[in-house]
């Protein structure tokens, strides 16, 4: 898996694959979801299910499903010393409230 991919024309023939592909994997699946609320903001017109509905390049989807062990890919450089850039492959080791735990599969970072 970490030397191959799959391309594809639209962002939602992505998702339903990506849906796809986790259900495949064993085990319990974790959600998480994005922060969806705004304090002190009277012009906001646009309902929250419809804010939730849109997923903006380069960012995720506002459910996140994930599954231990599956492999998941960086979207944003967090720590480039550190081998943590965009587009670095990782799988999911483990699932805390707020944060993902995950080991680096390509690279010279790999294993970490």
């Amino acid at each position: 898996m970490r030397e191959r991919a799959i391309l594809s024309t639209r962002n939602e023939y992505v998702d339903s694959l990506n849906a796809t592909m986790i259900g495949k994997f064993p085990g319990d699946e974790k959600v998480y979801y994005s922060h969806d609320s705004v304090d002190d903001d009277s012009t906001n017109n646009y309902p929250l299910d419809f804010l939730n509905s849109i997923t903006p390049n380069g960012l995720p989807p506002h459910e996140l499903k994930i599954k231990k062990n599956c492999p998941v890919i960086l979207l944003r450089n967090l720590d480039p010393h550190h081998g943590l850039c965009n587009v670095t492959r990782l799988i999911v080791k483990a699932f805390e409230d707020n944060a993902i735990d995950c080991e680096i599969i390509n690279g010279q970072h790999a294993g970490n």
